[in-house]
């Protein structure tokens, strides 16, 4: 549990440079195509600082919330237009009950369907994509960096979220800068598809982040009754890789440690790793670990499976006719 200074320093310092040396390099190039691979640079730099920003909220890199909320901010609202408070807020409610179906906000069913029973009830738009939702999944992520940012403009309106000037203004200033430098250099056409590349580059890389840790693990609903150590555990999934893996997904691969220490830094997780294992042998509680890519296939045959009823329904429905 103990702060990991050195590590912190070093990955806020190596974050920032990339992010400086991204913006520079777009001002260097010019009107040019090759812009579309900076914005692909930018967009996996972009997602970095959510990482970063996601330690932050957890408190692993500064003991006082002042500091991690003042860092926070400037990750968050001010460098990649996203909401700080509305996010942590978010993720807390995640953490305390994470894929429960009433109250886990990352398996509402406000597009997507997580079980059966979100299948029955659902309506509208989520009815219409659950049916091949496992399909769609992947090219529905290019639109989760726009969904991060309409959320956080939306977050605005509510009254509970603290320091709501603060976070509109950040925001604000980071979308002004963001137009200004992007239609600044490009012309409208070069501009709209960096913009594009960029936003949906850095939603599916965030999406590929957080998908392999919950999705396709047991959803729990009103009528389970489980402890803190099976719940966290029960739900959530590790993904087996190394350096480079524990860097690409910011130690999120590490999840089901992640889960029952919150503000663990992201660099001891991996030492927590083989004593929660053993202990969860001890006690006869499944631990889920699985490489990258089998992870993301269990995920698509939950969600999948999850859209049976539609699919059942709608080809009732076709025969009728």
């Amino acid at each position: 549990m103990d702060r990991r200074p050195v590590h912190y320093t070093v990955r806020l310092c190596v974050v920032g440079a990339l992010f400086v040396a991204g913006w520079a390099a777009f001002a260097a190039v010019g009107d040019s195509w090759a812009q579309i691979p900076i914005a692909v640079f930018l967009a996996v730099v972009f997602a970095q600082v959510a990482l970063v920003a996601h330690d932050l909220a957890h408190r692993q890199v500064f003991r006082s919330r002042r500091s991690s909320e003042i860092a926070g901010w400037v990750a968050g609202n001010l460098t990649i237009g996203m909401s700080y408070g509305w996010w942590a807020d978010k993720h807390t409610r995640h953490h305390a009950n994470p894929n429960h179906e009433d109250h886990d906000p990352d398996v509402s069913a406000e597009v997507l369907i997580w079980s059966t029973r979100q299948a029955a009830a659902s309506r509208g738009l989520p009815r219409i994509i659950g049916r091949w939702q496992a399909f769609l999944f992947f090219p529905l992520l290019t639109l989760e960096g726009l969904n991060l940012h309409v959320a956080s403009f939306r977050a605005l309106r509510r009254p509970s979220l603290k320091h709501r000037g603060l976070e509109a203004t950040l925001l604000i200033t980071h979308f002004a800068a963001y137009l200004v430098a992007v239609f600044s250099v490009l012309p409208i056409g070069k501009g709209l598809l960096f913009v594009a590349v960029h936003q949906a580059v850095f939603g599916v890389y965030l999406g590929c982040t957080f998908a392999p840790n919950h999705k396709g693990m047991q959803m729990l609903t009103g009528e389970d009754r489980l402890d803190f150590l099976r719940r966290q555990v029960l739900t959530s999934r590790d993904v087996r890789g190394g350096p480079v893996l524990d860097f690409a997904l910011g130690g999120l691969n590490y999840q089901i440690e992640h889960h029952l220490f919150p503000s663990m830094p992201m660099p001891n997780l991996r030492r927590a790793q083989p004593i929660v294992r053993a202990y969860c042998a001890e006690l006869g509680i499944p631990y889920q670990e699985s490489g990258l890519v089998g992870s993301y296939a269990q995920a698509l045959r939950h969600m999948h499976a999850a859209g049976a009823p539609l699919r059942v329904r709608g080809a009732s429905a076709s025969a009728g006719r």
